[in-house]
This record gives structure tokens, sequence and C-alpha cells, in this order.
């Protein structure tokens, strides 16, 4: 195998329309998420791992991939994979690959890496070594020096090395794919958008029942619930990807798949969606960012304290991302607040499946109701729960006691 990849290399780079490995990275804890929406474009998933997905496409694909995936961070095509044992050695072999043929020479990339070698001190150096070997060799092909730098809005080079083994990619994505493109006014402590995606799957909302989001924020949680309802995709609200500044790229594959994007969302749904917040100004935000998603119709907003937010005498599910409070040393004030979550989910959300998003153990203790599922999640670094409970009414309470 990687002779071919090394051979590959060597010929004219027509990643557009040539199959290789393609490594689609996420959150930790989001892969189950991300492997159901692979799947669900007609992808086959070869691997899956913690923080990802491995699958065989073209960079073709990867636009397709680019455009639908709410809960990927980066998309990565495989160009070669080789032994390294120090930075010359990298340096040989990243100066072997053909990059006239990947990379404008007029133009701009950036590097970026994952690096664990017991010869290198920082990831910045051998980014350095790979940003040399590609400009060398563009330079010795075509006489001109191409630039680089640090952002990430053209063409991006990836080098993943662990030990002695490395792997060069196409970062077909540029700057993350977790941040979807609407957020303009991100508010106070924002949950990322692929997370929220990723907690909005996790509930099992069925997408017609009603979607209750008190202490709302910015209106990350509730936007998703709307965009997913409405089969929205990030690719809506992003025009610039890095596959776009790779030689061979056809504007018309991505305009093809942006109108399909279009074409599939649902129109006229029935569909109630309630977030509140004490915040007038966190409102304020998340109408804003509601609009700018194109959502803004289908969410009612209220500014209130969340024991106040209206509760159709519905099904549905209700969903809290509280403040966590310090991890070690709880905070009174908290504790009186996930007691009245707790309280209020009991006593008014009757028929509904409650959620909360946490990432403090001891203050989900004062929620006083039996989770019946733990959710693992991360938020950031901070390992979070999606605590589950579900909230019969009487009727439904009398029928789970015959059983």
């Amino acid at each position: 195998m990687a002779t071919i990849i090394s051979n590959f290399a060597q010929l004219t780079m027509q990643v557009f329309n040539t199959p290789q490995k393609v490594i689609i990275t996420c959150n930790k804890r989001l892969s189950p998420a991300l492997q159901q929406e692979v799947q669900s474009l007609g992808f086959t998933i070869k691997r899956a791992f913690a923080t990802g997905v491995e699958l065989l496409a073209d960079v073709n694909d990867c636009i397709t991939l680019n455009l639908n995936l709410q809960c990927a961070s980066q998309i990565l095509y495989s160009i070669k994979s080789f032994e390294a044992h120090n930075p010359d050695e990298l340096y040989r072999q990243i100066k072997d690959i053909a990059w006239e043929d990947i990379l404008d020479f007029n133009g701009y990339f950036s590097v970026n890496s994952n690096v664990n070698n017991e010869t290198i001190s920082t990831p910045l150096f051998a980014n350095l070594k790979v940003k040399d070997a590609i400009v060398d060799r563009i330079k010795e092909k075509k006489g001109v020096r191409p630039n680089s730098g640090p952002e990430l809005n053209k063409a991006v080079i990836h080098l993943y090395w662990q030990g002695n083994e490395a792997s060069i990619y196409l970062d077909t994505s540029g700057e993350t794919l977790a941040k979807h493109g609407y957020r303009k006014h991100p508010g106070k402590a924002p949950m990322l958008e692929a997370l929220a995606a990723g907690v909005v799957m996790a509930t099992d909302w069925d997408k017609s029942s009603t979607f209750i989001n008190p202490m709302c924020g910015s209106g990350t949680l509730a936007i998703e619930a709307a965009l997913i309802a409405t089969n929205r995709k990030p690719g809506l609200y992003r025009m610039n990807y890095a596959f776009m500044h790779i030689l061979g790229y056809d504007e018309l594959v991505f305009f093809a798949a942006r109108r399909k994007l279009k074409d599939q969302i649902v129109k006229n749904v029935d569909l109630k969606i309630i977030a509140s917040d004490i915040s007038a100004d966190a409102i304020k935000i998340a109408q804003m960012n509601a609009k700018t998603a194109g959502v803004d119709q289908l969410i009612s907003f209220e500014v209130c304290d969340f024991e106040k937010t209206s509760v159709p005498h519905t099904a549905g599910v209700i969903v809290f991302n509280p403040e966590y409070g310090e991890r070690l040393g709880v905070h009174t004030q908290l504790e009186l607040t996930y007691k009245r979550m707790g309280d209020f989910m009991k006593k008014d959300c009757q028929g509904y499946n409650g959620y909360v998003f946490t990432g403090n153990p001891d203050l989900a203790k004062k929620i006083g109701l039996r989770a019946s599922k733990k959710i693992e999640f991360y938020n950031g670094k901070l390992d979070c729960r999606l605590l589950c409970y579900e909230l019969y009414d009487g009727t439904r309470r009398k029928e789970k006691a015959d059983d």
C-alpha cells in the first residue's frame, strides 16, 4: 500500500477524482452521531474511532461531506503515508510529493499537525519542515516560492506524525466545520455548534414534537434543533473551504452540491420550538443568530426565568444547558438552581422527556430526579453528561406501574 501511495504521489495529482483514505475528525464522543451522518449520505465507513471515522473517497466526495456534516471538525484527504524517524527524513519524504500539481505556486498555503515524535520538541518545528519541503519543491519545479502562513482560509496541509509513522493530508475543510457559520454573536460561554447538534441528536427528538430550551443563552441548541428539523445543512452558511484552493477545483461541483442543499430544505413545517432566558441581551443575541440561520420564524423566544417558560400540554423534549460552576466546590446558588430545574420538570413538564447537559456531577445530584440515561460528551476538555429524565404524566405513570 505504501508503494501505491508513493507512486500516486509522483503522478499528476487528480485528487478530485481519485479515491484515497479520508479521515473525518470530530470532538471526542461525537463519533456516534458523525457515523450516522456519514452513512446517511451514502458513504461506507471503513473504520470508526473515538474522534472520527475513516472512509474511501475523492476530493469531490469531500465537497459533499464538508457541506453536509453537522458534527464534524475536519475532513482530511490522504496524500502519502511513510516512515520518518527524524525531521530530515520527514522533509525528504514530503519534498518527494508532486506539490506543483496540487498547489498554486502563486497561491498561499498553511500547515497544521498532530505530532508525537521524540525528535520533535514542538509541533511548530514539524510544521516548518513540511512548509520548507513544499516551498523548496515548488521553487525547483516552477521557479517561484508560494506564500505560507498560519491562516486557514486557503489551501491547508495536515501532518499526522506518531512515533515513526507519518501521513500527510490535504485538509479539505480549512477553518473547522464545528462552527456552522450563522453565529455572528456568540454570547457568553456558548456551546460549540457541532456539540449542540450532537446533543439534539442524542435526545432522539422526532423533529416534529415540541422542543423547549430554557436558559438558551445565544440560542445554539434551539437553532440547531430548527436546522435539524428543516434539514438545513452547515454548507448553506459558508462560502470558503480549503478544497477551493487546490489545483483542479471545479466550482460547478461546489455550486451543484450547494444547490442540492437548498432543494432539500423542509419548508412549511408544523413545529414549535421555545427558547427562553432571563437575560434580555441573551435573547436579543439568540434572535439575531436565528435570523442569520434563517430559522427565526420557527423559534418563539421568551425573556423570563426558566420556571416561567411556556410548556405546551403536548409531548416533546426539554433541554437545559445550565452553568456548571467549578468542578470542585459546589456553589450554593447553583445548587438551588439545579434543584429548581428538577422541581420545574417534575411539576410543569409532565409528558416530556427532560435533558440536562452538565459538567458537574455534584450539582447534577441536586436535580432530585433519577436519570434513565447518562450520555457521555466533552465540552472542550471538560467531561460532561447529558442526563435523561422520563417525565411521566399521571396516565403514563399508572401504565408503567401496571406493567
